[in-house]
């Protein structure tokens, strides 16, 4: 039902009462559910979410098996009855066809429903690798609160845990499983740990990091098989040795939920193509968060940015676009920013550099710190750190701003750890340059 009408506000007749169909109910469902509320107080406001679970954040699942908090601590609301008292319907169920001539949407429990305006914000989900005993007792990715559950009764004091992965939801739960007193392996196929979103450099860092707090770690390694053995868990390396487990945790990455749009006309490559708008192919369907990709701000190109910053970002942007009211994003943008095991990473903007461009890198191995800076003329594009926190908002105001720093680039091919000095001298550039949002 819709929310209650604010004093002086004008009714609206049937026909003008928008029927919004939001598909997902992680935090780009929330955002945009909330969101469109605010911009549409007469709306009727639909969400699906495939989990019996109440509407929940996934980052929050490694402070769960820290014992940090409780599962209530991982709802996106805490308040019971949220979603009712804000007008917004959260049906359990998950999507398996769109007929978008229809404007209709079905569900895996047979029920129908129609739509005038549709927000895509399915997520993902976690790659299931190609290895032989994958599906063994005790082998588990780390993704739902069910899978939480099933680690934390198994990744007890003294177990053996092997984790397949050292990506970024890897290395977010390493300090998780370490703190339950585990004897955690880690197996990386790259040739460092976090490959995607840290350069050779960094990766090799975090490695050495963790490495010195007793995780044992395999990279340019693989599982080739997993075989259950008297209650133990024989994993095979590719090089043939042996790994031991009592729990295997399967954390190798993640692909958009888009099969149910098979035969919908909503144009996918990796995740459903969506313009500045967060607007699909056809004018009344829109994507948000893991699902969408987008033109990357750095690159030019199209991206699907898996992370949550963005998924609230372009969920608030979709949703003001379907209620009328106009919005744009000037881009994705790749910004990680990572705990592991106390040590905190941060990527931004195009890390891995352009081949006709000029890199800057510091490596201190002994205090744990790490800058690399990438620029393409005299603009920085990228940026990696590691234990330079005060650099995180620096190094990203001057990517977005796509600052020209003269001749402070040549400064910081010298010393990149002047960066903040940059930054300063160049700050009246900035000043008459919106941020991107």
């Amino acid at each position: 039902m819709p929310a209650k009408r604010e004093a002086g506000s004008e009714s609206k007749s049937k026909d003008e009462i928008m029927n919004y169909l939001v598909l997902g109910n992680g935090p780009t469902g929330v955002i945009a559910a909330e969101t469109l509320r605010k911009a549409d107080p007469d709306a009727t406001i639909v969400m699906i979410g495939d989990e019996s679970e109440p509407p929940y954040s996934r980052m929050a699942i490694p402070y769960f098996l820290m014992g940090n908090i409780a599962e209530e601590g991982t709802h996106l609301r805490k308040t019971d009855g949220h979603f009712g008292q804000q007008g917004i319907q959260n049906i359990v169920a998950r999507a398996t066809k769109v007929d978008s001539k229809a404007k209709t949407v079905t569900l895996d429990n047979g029920q129908q429903l129609a739509y005038d305006k549709l927000l895509i914000g399915t997520g993902s989900h976690p790659l299931k690798l190609p290895v032989p005993g994958i599906d063994s007792p005790n082998v588990h990715t780390c993704w739902t609160l069910a899978d939480a559950r099933q680690i934390a009764a198994k990744a007890q004091q003294g177990a053996r845990v092997l984790q397949i992965g050292a990506g970024f939801i890897g290395c977010i739960i390493l300090e998780a499983l370490t703190q339950r007193g585990v004897k955690l392996t880690v197996v990386e196929m790259g040739d460092r740990m976090v490959p995607r979103m840290m350069t050779p450099g960094a990766g090799g860092m975090i490695k050495r990091w963790v490495e010195a707090k007793g995780v044992t770690v395999h990279t340019n390694a693989r599982v080739e098989s997993i075989t259950p053995k008297g209650g133990e868990l024989v994993a095979k390396l590719a090089g043939g040795e042996e790994v031991i487990a009592d729990l295997i945790i399967a954390s190798a990455g993640v692909k958009p939920n888009v099969d149910f749009l098979d035969g919908s006309g909503v144009e996918v490559a990796t995740g459903v193509l969506v313009d500045e708008r967060m607007q699909s192919n056809l004018p009344d369907v829109y994507a948000a968060g893991d699902v969408a990709e987008a033109v990357d701000f750095s690159t030019g190109k199209r991206l699907v940015n898996a992370i949550q910053p963005n998924a609230a970002d372009q969920a608030r942007i979709a949703a003001l676009n379907m209620a009328g009211k106009s919005s744009v994003s000037q881009g994705t943008m790749a910004v990680n920013v990572l705990d592991t095991m106390g040590l905190i990473s941060s990527s931004f903007g195009q890390w891995w550099g352009d081949p006709a461009g000029q890199t800057a890198e510091m490596i201190d191995d002994a205090r744990c710190r790490y800058l690399s800076l990438q620029f393409r003329g005299d603009v920085l594009i990228g940026a990696t750190s590691i234990g330079l926190t005060e650099h995180v908002g620096v190094l990203r105001g001057l990517i977005q701003t796509r600052t020209k720093l003269g001749t402070w680039k040549d400064e910081l091919l010298k010393d990149p750890t002047r960066i903040m000095e940059a930054y300063m001298a160049t700050a009246h550039a900035r000043a008459s340059t919106p941020l991107p949002g």
